[in-house]
C-alpha cells in the first residue's frame, strides 16, 4: 500500500550534532546559512538531558528536560523562532529504548535504592528473578575496573556523603545510591565514613557487608557479558532498556515531546534504534496517534507528523508499511547511491586479491556466521542463556524434548542465531507475519545445515530441539498449548526479539565490516556484505519501491554512524573500475609496510601487522586523504596520520583479531601505528631515501589519481540524493567534500564561515570554472551543486511529490548511465547520471591537469565512452522543451531521443527540466 505524499513533510533536512561545544544557540547562528542552502528543516540530535559532557546525547538521564548543556528549553524555543522566521523546522532524534546509567538519571537511581519496592521498578527491562540467589532480586552493576575483591582492597570502592542528594551512596566506577535502611547514620557522617573507610581491614569488612545489603551487586566490568538480569542497548553496560510498552511508562518517556509539538516547537520526530522496543509497529502507531492528538489540542493547520525511524534493512527486505512511519532515516538509500557507483566487473578480481592478501578464502556467509560466533559467545553469552533458560523449561513442557537438557538446547540453538539473516521479527499481538515465517525458516534451515557441518559425532537431542525451533521462536501459540507453554512461547520470541538486533548490528558492522577488506567502500552501515555493486536496474527497483511504498522516507549518504564519509566511499569506489592495477600496487606497498625497515626482525615484543590490517590502512589513507594536502605539509601529514591513527585503534578492536577491547594487543597495535609515525617521518624529510618515503609517495600518488574521478563519482552521489523520491539529508559538512572516518572523526568541527563566505561565488554552478581544480579541491563545486539542486526542490513540485519514472538508455554505454524521471502535474524533471566510469571520465576533463590525475588503463578511450549512447523518452514525455538546470543549456530531443553525449558532456551528471 503506497503511503500518500503529504505537504507537512521537510523539503530537505540537515543533520547536526549538539553537544557543549555546539549549542542550540550554534545551532541558530547557522540559520541564514542553511537557509540559503535551501534547507527545510534542523534534524536535531537528541536534546534531552543526558550524562555530563555526552557528546551524542544518546545516553539520556531526563527525558523531560532539555540538556543545559546544550542551553536549555530557552534555547531550543529561540532556535525554533529563528527557523520560524525563515520558513524552516525542526525535526528531533528521540530515544524512546534506552536511558543511562547514571546517577542524573532520577528513575534508576529510585530503582538502585528501593529495588523491586521502587515505583520504576517495572519502568525498565529488569529481570528480578534471576535464577542465580546471589542476583535474584537485585540489579547487576557491572561498571568495577578490576575483580570485586580487588577493587575493594585498592580502596575503588568507597561510601561518600552526597550533599546534593541528601543521601549517603557508593562510588565504584560510578555513583550508587545507599538504602537508607541498610545504613546506621547515628554518630553523623564523618562516624558513618569512618567506619566504612576501605583502608582499614575492619572499614573493608563494614562496607562489604553494606553493599551485600543492597539491592544492587558490584560486578568487575566483563561480567556483563555473561551475567546480566536487565536488558542493555546492544552490549553497552551503561545504557539500561527502558519498557516504553508499557503506557504509562510511554507516557512519561514522550512528555516533553508532546509539549513541544503541540506548541509548534518540533514539527516530527527521529526514532533512534526501533528495534529495540518490544513491539515497534505498536510503538509508531501509538506514538503516530498520541503527536496527531497534540498537534491537534495544540492547534496546528497540519497535526499529522513526520515521523521516521532508524532501521536498518537487510538486502530485499521492506519496512513494514503498517507502521505508519514515513520511512527510515535512509541508511537504504546510502547503500543504494553507494552500490551503484561501483563497477561489478571489478568484483571478482577485487575479491581474489583479498583472499591472496588476508589468506583468508572463506566466503562472506562464513566469515559473517563466524562473526556472529563469536559475538554470541563473547559479548551475548549472557543473553543467550536468558533465552536458553526460557527454552528449557517450554522444552521440559514437551514430550518430545522433556529429557533434552539446556546444553543441547544451546547446541541448536547458537547455529540457529547464527544463521538469522535479518535484525528481527516483527509479529504482533502473539502473531506472526510472513516475513518473519520466512527468515526463521531460513534460519532452522542454516542452522541444521550448521549443525551437521560442525559437529563431531551424532547428536539426538540438539536434532530434537532444532526441529523445534521453528515452532517456539516464530509461530504463535497453538490450541493445544497450555496457558504455561504459551506464555514461556511469547516470552522465548520476546527474548529472541532484543537479542538478534545487536547480535546483528554488532557481528555484522562491527566486526565483520573491520575484518574484510576487498573494498571497504562497500563496508558501510545498511550495506549487504553479499553485494558488490548494484546495476541500474537493481536501483530503478528499488527507488521505485520507495516511492510507492514511502516517498517521504529521508535520503541519506552520510551520518553521525558512518564508517567512512560519502567522498571517502566515492573515491574507493574507483578502484573498482582499476582491480588489478590497483592490487598491483597494493600488493608491493604491503611488502614493503610489513618489511624489516619499519618492525625489524619482528618477534613477541615487536610483532609484524598482518597483510590484511595493512591493506585495509592502506586503502583508508588513500581514500581519505584530503585534496589540499600535499605531502611536504609534514604538520599537515602528521595531523592526517594522527587521524588515521585513530581509526586504525577502533579498526583492529573492533576486528577482535589482531587485538580487542577487552584486552588490547598493544605491542600490536604500536606495530601497525609504526608505518603511520613512519608516513610522517617521511612527510618531515621529502628527499630521503628508504621504505617510509617511498611508501608516503605511494599514497599520495594514488590519492591523487582517484582524487578527481572521485570528486565526479560524489558528485553524482549528491545529485541522486537530492532528486530521487524521498526527503534529502544532508549531513553536517558534507555541503563541501567529506573525508571523515568512523566516529569521533566524523563529528569534527564544521567551517561555517568559509561556506558563508561562499555563498555568492557559488550562486550559479554553471559559472564556476570546470577547469579551476582548486574549486574542486575545496568542495566549492560540491557546495554549488548542494544548494542548486535543493532551489531546484523549492521550485519544482514533481522533486518532492512526482512520481518516478525509470528510462531506458541504449548504446554502448547504456550500463553506465542511470536514467529516470520526475513527473508531477505541473512539470517533469530528467535526471541523467553516469556511473562507474569516473576514471575515464576524469582523463579528459578540464580539471585533469591540475589533479595530477593519471589515466587509467582502459580498452577504449574516453572519447568512446558515450559514443552512440541515447536516452529512450517514453511516449508520455515526447514533445517536452527541456533546459540542462545545471549548466543553462538546451536539450535537444530528436525523435524523443537525448544524445548521453550532450548531456553528460561537462558534468557527469545532468538534470533536465521542462520549460
Amino acid at each position: 500500500m503506497s503511503r500518500p505524499h503529504r505537504e507537512g513533510a521537510p523539503r530537505a533536512t540537515v543533520r547536526l550534532q549538539l553537544h557543549r561545544d555546539f549549542t542550540l544557540d550554534d545551532a541558530r547562528a547557522q540559520v541564514d546559512y542553511y537557509a540559503a542552502m535551501g534547507i527545510s528543516h534542523f534534524y536535531l540530535s537528541p536534546v534531552t538531558r543526558a550524562r555530563p559532557g555526552s557528546t551524542h546525547g544518546y545516553d539520556v538521564v531526563d527525558h523531560n528536560e532539555v540538556n543545559p548543556e546544550l542551553g536549555g528549553e530557552p534555547a531550543l524555543r529561540a532556535l525554533a523562532d529563528a527557523l520560524h522566521a525563515r520558513g524552516m523546522g525542526i525535526l528531533l532524534d528521540i530515544v524512546p529504548n534506552h536511558m543511562a546509567t547514571h546517577w542524573d538519571n532520577p528513575w534508576w537511581r529510585d530503582v538502585l535504592m528501593n529495588g523491586r519496592h521502587s515505583a520504576y521498578a517495572d519502568w525498565f527491562d529488569i529481570d528480578w528473578h534471576d535464577p542465580d540467589p546471589w542476583l535474584a532480586g537485585r540489579v547487576l552493576a557491572p561498571t568495577l575496573g578490576r575483580p570485586y575483591l580487588s577493587a575493594l582492597e585498592q580502596g575503588e570502592i568507597r561510601l561518600v556523603w552526597d550533599e546534593t542528594a541528601q543521601i549517603y551512596a557508593i562510588e565504584a566506577g560510578g555513583k550508587y545510591p545507599v538504602a537508607p535502611h541498610t545504613l546506621d547514620t547515628r554518630g553523623g557522617a564523618e562516624q558513618v565514613l569512618a567506619a566504612h573507610d576501605a583502608g582499614t581491614e575492619a572499614g573493608r569488612a563494614a562496607l562489604h557487608a553494606l553493599l551485600d545489603r543492597q539491592h544492587y551487586r558490584l560486578a568487575w566490568w566483563p561480567t556483563a557479558a555473561d551475567q546480566i538480569n536487565w536488558r542493555r542497548f546492544f552490549e553497552i553496560s551503561d545504557l539500561v532498556g527502558v519498557r516504553v510498552d508499557r503506557p504509562e511508562v510511554h507516557a512519561a518517556v514522550h512528555a516533553m515531546v508532546f509539549r513541544l509539538y503541540a506548541e509548534g516547537v518540533i514539527d516530527g520526530v527521529r526514532i533512534d534504534h526501533v528495534d529495540g522496543l518490544a513491539s515497534p509497529g505498536v510503538y509508531c502507531r501509538r506514538l503516530r496517534a498520541d503527536l496527531r492528538r497534540a498537534g491537534a489540542q495544540g492547534g496546528r493547520a497540519n497535526p499529522d507528523p513526520y515521523l521516521v525511524v532508524e532501521k536498518i534493512l537487510a538486502e530485499d527486505e521492506a519496512l513494514p508499511a503498517g507502521w505508519q512511519t514515513d520511512g527510515t532515516t535512509g541508511y537504504d538509500f546510502m547503500e543504494e547511491a553507494g552500490a551503484v557507483l561501483h563497477d561489478g566487473a571489478g568484483g571478482p578480481a577485487l575479491e581474489r586479491g583479498w583472499q591472496e592478501i588476508s589468506g583468508d578464502d572463506r566466503a562472506p556467509r562464513e566469515q559473517l556466521e563466524a562473526a556472529r560466533r563469536l559475538m554470541l559467545a563473547r559479548h551475548f553469552s549472557a543473553e543467550n542463556a536468558a533465552l536458553v533458560r526460557v527454552l528449557s523449561r517450554l522444552a521440559r513442557l514437551d514430550p518430545a524434548t522433556c529429557d533434552c537438557p539446556p546444553q543441547a538446547i544451546s547446541r541448536a540453538l547458537v547455529p540457529w542465531l547464527v544463521a538469522f539473516p535479518v535484525y528481527r521479527t516483527y509479529g504482533e499481538g502473539g502473531s506472526a507475519t510472513r516475513a518473519d515465517l520466512l527468515y526463521c525458516q531460513a534460519a532452522s534451515e542454516r542452522g541444521q545445515q550448521i549443525m551437521q557441518e560442525t559437529r563431531q559425532e551424532p547428536d539426538e537431542a540438539a536434532d530434537r530441539i532444532a526441529a523445534r525451533l521453528m515452532g517456539w521462536l516464530a509461530l504463535p501459540p497453538g490450541p493445544d498449548d497450555t496457558p504455561e507453554a504459551a506464555r514461556l512461547r511469547r516470552r522465548a520470541q520476546n527474548r529472541l526479539r532484543h537479542l538478534t538486533p545487536p547480535l546483528a548490528a554488532k557481528a555484522l558492522e562491527d566486526t565483520y565490516f573491520y575484518r574484510r577488506g576487498t573494498l571497504l567502500s562497500r563496508n558501510e552501515v545498511g550495506s549487504s556484505p553479499y553485494v558488490q555493486a548494484l546495476d541500474v536496474p537493481a536501483l530503478h527497483q528499488r527507488l521505485l519501491r520507495r516511492a510507492q511504498a514511502h516517498p517521504q522516507a529521508l535520503l541519506a549518504t552520510a551520518t553521525h554512524d558512518h564508517k567512512r564519509g560519502e567522498d571517502v566511499r566515492a573515491r574507493l569506489a574507483v578502484i573498482s573500475e582499476m582491480p588489478q592495477e590497483w592490487l598491483d600496487f597494493a600488493t608491493r606497498w604491503i611488502a614493503r609496510a610489513a618489511g624489516p625497515e619499519l618492525h625489524g626482525d619482528g618477534g613477541a615484543d615487536r610483532p609484524t601487522p598482518q597483510p590484511a590490517d595493512l591493506y585495509m590502512l592502506l586503502q583508508t589513507l588513500v581514500g581519505a586523504w584530503p585534496p589540499e594536502l600535499e605531502p611536504d605539509d609534514a604538520d599537515g601529514v602528521a595531523a592526517y596520520c594522527e587521524r588515521v591513527g585513530q581509526w586504525q585503534i577502533k579498526a583492529l578492536r573492533e576486528a577482535k583479531l589482531g587485538s580487542n577491547w577487552y584486552v588490547p594487543d598493544e605491542a600490536y597495535e604500536a606495530a601497525c601505528g609504526a608505518v603511520l609515525r613512519a608516513l610522517a617521518d617521511a612527510a618531515r624529510q621529502p628527499e630521503a631515501d628508504g621504505a617510509a618515503p617511498e611508501l608516503l609517495r605511494g599514497v599520495v600518488d594514488w590519492a591523487r589519481r582517484l582524487c578527481l574521478p572521485g570528486m565526479l563519482n560524489g558528485l553524482v552521489q549528491a545529485t541522486l540524493r537530492l532528486t530521487a523520491p524521498g526527503v534529502p539529508d544532508l549531513y553536517q559538512g558534507t555541503d563541501r567534500w567529506d573525508f571523515s572516518l568512523v566516529d569521533p572523526d566524523n563529528r569534527r568541527p564544521v567551517d561555517y564561515a568559509a561556506r558563508r563566505a561562499a555563498l555568492d561565488a557559488i550562486a550559479d554552478i554553471g559559472a564556476l570554472p570546470l577547469g579551476d581544480f582548486a574549486q574542486w579541491r575545496d568542495g566549492l563545486v560540491k557546495q554549488a551543486l548542494v544548494r542548486r539542486l535543493l532551489a531546484l526542490r523549492e521550485e519544482r513540485a514533481e522533486l518532492r511529490r512526482g512520481a518516478y519514472l525509470p528510462l531506458t538508455v541504449e548504446g554502448p554505454g547504456a550500463k553506465r548511465v542511470i536514467a529516470y524521471a520526475r513527473r508531477g502535474t505541473q512539470g517533469t524533471t530528467i535526471v541523467m547520471a553516469a556511473r562507474a566510469c569516473a576514471a575515464r571520465l576524469a582523463q579528459t576533463h578540464p580539471a585533469v591537469g591540475a589533479s595530477a590525475a593519471a589515466s587509467a588503463s582502459t580498452d577504449a578511450s574516453p572519447a568512446d565512452l558515450w559514443q552512440g549512447t541515447q536516452l529512450v523518452l517514453p511516449a508520455q514525455l515526447s514533445g517536452l522543451r527541456l533546459r540542462n538546470a545545471l549548466t543553462g543549456a538546451a536539450a535537444a530531443a530528436a525523435t524523443r531521443r537525448l544524445s548521453v553525449a550532450q548531456c553528460l558532456g561537462q558534468w557527469p551528471m545532468a538534470v533536465l527540466v521542462s520549460t
